[in-house]
């Protein structure tokens, strides 16, 4: 057997190989192997790059991570508004009822059958117009019939006083007593001609009752009587109804506490009562204060107002809900935010106002009166011109930095573009 050191000496020579020349000579002809030796150094080289990559891995895996910079806070985006001063009215809001100036129930004063309906449902009418004609033949010849007996009476009398003037003519040769029975004869009839001039008058009336007119100018309702129906005056049944618009009054209510500044408004002069809808949006009609009334509610510690309004395109229409603003002054100067500025905290309203750097920073402040969506404001550190939030408060704190987008982009709106060259020179 070979040695351990041959063994290798002979693993380390290199190998021959027989092979046959082409040119078909037999001849053989050596050739070299590779050393085995390059495989053991590829091998070697293999695991120094595995460990040099595990320990870098190692020390990269266990170095301390550098923390990111912190960045700068994005202000929060509200929107702004800004503290006015000058001339302020004093409102006065509340909510009230539009009534009818006059609302009349047409019944039928005779009876009769209906034979015509001469108006429409909704229209205007005006006093005096024809609305429903009931059949006037009983009532023309009850008028006939009082007309003929005052003729009948007539003639009685004229003859009574002829023959009054012939006994008053013949003078001793009439006795005393014919003279006076005639005497008292002719003022019977005369009497009984006055009579029947009144059931004149009272058939007349009646022939007019057959005709039912407007007693006042207004808009009719819906008809609660047809053509043909039989309709008496002891029934309570209306035909129709009338209202009264224009002018036509708002009913409202004020807490009393308001009743001196507007008892001292009604005797400067008149004094202006706005109809809204009853969501505020949109302006109804202008009118006045009329009256108010003479007992205040107890109950509510309200008292009940009413204005009137000339109301000549039908806005108001009775029975419709409003809201009212009355103005009962004006200050020549006063301090005031938008509606939405002033907010409710624990401790009471406050206000967000932001300074030149960007920070809000909270205000407490004592607000007044609310008119055309800006506030009075009574007390508080406000300066006119200064910015205010008034949208966007539930994200600000105490000194958050804010920012207004809508401001920033109508800022970059107004501003002309910079590297827009004139058309001239791009030509």
């Amino acid at each position: 057997m070979l040695s351990g050191e041959e063994h290798h000496r002979g693993a380390s020579r290199t190998e021959e190989i027989v092979a046959f020349d082409d040119s078909g000579g037999g001849k053989p002809v050596r050739a070299e192997r590779k050393p085995s030796r390059s495989r053991g150094m590829a091998v070697v080289l293999l695991v120094l790059a595995a460990a040099g990559g595990g320990a870098y891995g190692y020390t990269q895996y266990n170095q301390p991570k550098a923390r990111p910079k912190a960045s700068a806070p994005l202000p929060v985006p509200v929107t702004l508004g800004t503290v006015e001063q000058g001339p302020f009215a004093l409102m006065a809001n509340g909510l009230g009822t539009v009534q009818a100036y006059n609302t009349v129930q047409v019944r039928t004063r005779v009876d009769g059958e209906i034979q015509q309906v001469a108006f429409r449902e909704g229209q205007t009418v005006h006093k005096g117009d024809v609305l429903v004609q009931v059949d006037p033949r009983p009532y023309q010849a009850t008028l006939d019939q009082a007309k003929a007996k005052k003729e009948q009476d007539t003639a009685n009398l004229n003859n009574a006083k002829v023959d009054l003037t012939r006994y008053t003519g013949l003078g001793v040769y009439a006795s005393r007593q014919q003279t006076e029975t005639q005497t008292a004869l002719v003022a019977q009839l005369t009497a009984q001609v006055a009579s029947d001039q009144a059931a004149i008058d009272n058939a007349t009336t009646q022939l007019g009752y057959a005709t039912i007119r407007a007693p006042i100018d207004g808009v009719t309702g819906f008809r609660q009587v047809d053509i043909g129906n039989i309709v008496n005056a002891a029934g309570m049944s209306a035909i129709v109804t009338i209202t009264q618009v224009e002018p036509i009054f708002v009913v409202f209510t004020a807490p009393e506490d308001q009743l001196p500044a507007i008892t001292a408004a009604l005797r400067k002069g008149d004094v202006p009562v706005e109809a809204w809808s009853s969501d505020g949006l949109t302006k109804l009609a202008d009118g006045k204060l009329a009256l108010f009334n003479n007992q205040v509610d107890t109950a509510t510690g309200t008292i009940r107002l009413k204005a009137v309004y000339e109301n000549k395109n039908h806005a108001l229409w009775p029975g419709l809900s409003v809201s009212t603003k009355m103005r009962v002054a004006t200050l020549a100067v006063a301090t005031t935010v938008p509606d939405d500025a002033v907010q409710h905290g624990p401790s009471g309203l406050f206000a967000f106002v932001v300074d030149e750097a960007g920070r809000a920073h909270q205000v407490a402040l004592k607000a007044g009166r609310s008119d055309s969506g800006r506030t009075q404001i009574l007390s508080g550190e406000l300066k006119p011109g200064e910015r205010v939030i008034v949208a966007g408060q539930y994200k600000v704190q105490d000194g958050s930095l804010v920012a207004d987008p809508r401001a920033a982009h109508t800022a970059q709106a107004s501003e002309p573009d910079a590297g827009r060259q004139p058309e001239a020179v791009r030509r």
